[in-house]
Order: structure tokens, then sequence, then C-alpha cells
């Protein structure tokens, strides 16, 4: 399984997709930031993570993605969308990488200054051509899951 974790920042949530993915699963962690990733860097050099060998860090901005169509099982963002100038664009880049019937998930929780209701989210992610697929958690978090389809 291919993973690419959209805004990885210093890693909290990189190191669980990677174990996750098992031994044939790849993680790409994606930061617009060199320090976030240098962070992440060093996280992975930790003890507790030397065994982890499935983590790509890649710098790079969603909104012009570094990967060719259709590379992703999954993509994934903790507290991101909300953040970036472009969701739209940001988006249908996401689904652009994604394989046909691939997932996006969207985590929200507060107290995130910039925490979307679950509403604004699905809308986003239809408006971009997503369908969505399930949606968890409550008022405070919630990750809501789409699937890609692609044009025909």
């Amino acid at each position: 399984m291919r993973i690419l974790e959209v805004g990885c920042g210093s890693g909290a949530f990189t190191t669980f997709a990677a174990k996750a993915s098992g031994i044939k699963g790849e993680v790409y962690a994606l930061d617009i930031q060199p320090k976030m990733l240098l962070q992440l860097k060093k996280k992975l050099s930790r003890p507790e993570n030397r065994d982890i060998k499935n983590i790509k860090l890649v710098e790079g901005d969603v909104h012009k993605l570094p990967f060719d169509d259709n590379s992703f099982d999954l993509v994934y963002t903790v507290t991101v969308l909300q953040e970036l100038p472009d969701r739209n664009r940001a988006l249908k880049e996401i689904k652009r990488v994604l394989k046909p019937g691939g997932i996006l998930a969207v985590t929200e929780f507060l107290p995130d200054p910039d925490y979307p209701l679950k509403s604004t989210t699905i809308k986003l992610g239809e408006k971009a051509g997503f369908v969505l697929d399930k949606v968890e958690g409550n008022l405070w978090n919630y990750t809501v899951r789409f699937k890609a389809q692609k044009s025909m």
C-alpha cells in the first residue's frame, strides 16, 4: 500500500501509518516546511523508530504534488486542510495522485484554531469530485473518508 501524508509536520502520525502499512507499505511524508521534515528525520533516528524503513520524506507543496497520477492508495491529512490557501486546488491534486477507488481521509480536531465543521469538510471534498464514504467522530474531532472517482 502506498500512503501519502499531506502536511506531516514533525511526524506525530507518520510512524503509526508506517507501522500499520506493513513491510511492503510505503509512506510518503510531505511537508512544505523543511524544518518540519528535519524534525521528523530526527524522530526517525530515535531508538524506538530505527526499525521503520518505509518512510520517505518529501519537501513539496500539495497544490503541485511531485507525484505521478494514480500513485497512492491512501492520502490523509490531520488538521491541515483548513490551513491551505487554495483548498479546492489542493484537493484536485490529491485526487489526481490517488488511484481510482483510493481513499482520502481528512481528520480535524479541536482546539485547532482553524477547525472546520464536518459539513464544511464534506462540502469541500464533494466539490472537488470525491464521493463521501464514511464519517466518524463527534463535534470535537472527526475523520471524513472519501473515495476517489476518476472522470470518464
